[in-house]
């Protein structure tokens, strides 16, 4: 098994600084979050453009708005009417139990906030987790399907044993980068950087990525290969 900080500097050197995630305040980018589910980054960037533009970005305005407005400055980001739900319900939650203040809710520990998260609507544990790392600073590792794609070819995902794959995923890169919420938060970038160019879902372009020499030996077969088997 290779160690996480072997992947960080390999991909580091690669790709250089990514700069995530976008986004010009705390509230943007949980905004972000909540529209990047199941669509691309490009779909995010056109939904929070329209939301600026019909000054609906702030969370006073979204809870204001009525909901066809809403779902109308985010379609590009697809499923809408659920995520505008979403959207409104983050929001009321800020306001009724935090007094709308940020700073309050991310001073909390990162277990009590993540656990309240988790109990709002259409926020799952990468949704969670992607709020506490770039909006709130938490050392909490977002684990999304680049991150299991990209350790389950390298053989460390399986390599974390039974029970649930997502916390020792989680585990292992904490164990490796520690609590430095700063290369937590660059090391996802990396590996979605990573997923897009060269663990790609098929077709990985294995000889062409910085991480090739550390593949085991049971991938150097694969190398060439789609993964399908992998993937079933």
């Amino acid at each position: 098994m290779a160690h996480p900080d072997a992947y960080f500097r390999r991909l580091s050197r690669h790709f250089g600084p990514q700069y995530w995630w976008p986004g010009r305040s705390r509230w943007e980018v949980m905004v972000g979050a909540i529209l990047t589910q199941n669509t691309a980054w490009r779909n995010v960037e056109l939904a929070i453009a329209e939301l600026r533009r019909r000054h609906l970005l702030s969370r006073a305005a979204m809870l204001a708005a009525p909901v066809a407005e809403l779902r109308a400055a985010i379609r590009s980001a697809g499923f809408q009417r659920q995520k505008a739900r979403y959207l409104q319900a983050l929001a009321a939650w800020v306001q009724e139990h935090h007094g709308g203040k940020l700073t309050r809710l991310f001073r909390q520990p990162t277990a009590i906030v993540r656990k309240e998260l988790l109990a709002l609507p259409g926020i799952g544990p990468e949704t969670a987790d992607s709020i506490l790392l770039y909006a709130g600073g938490h050392a909490s590792f977002v684990v999304d399907a680049y991150t299991v794609r990209l350790l389950s070819r390298h053989g460390e995902a399986a390599a974390q044993g039974p029970g649930d794959g997502y916390a020792a995923i989680q585990s292992w890169v904490a164990a490796g980068l520690g609590q430095d919420v700063g290369r937590l938060q660059e090391m996802h970038a990396l590996i979605v950087a990573t997923g897009k160019e060269f663990c790609r879902k098929s077709a990985p372009r294995c000889t062409r990525c910085p991480l090739e020499p550390l593949l085991p030996p049971a991938a150097v077969m694969l190398r060439h290969q789609p993964f399908a088997s992998r993937e079933a």
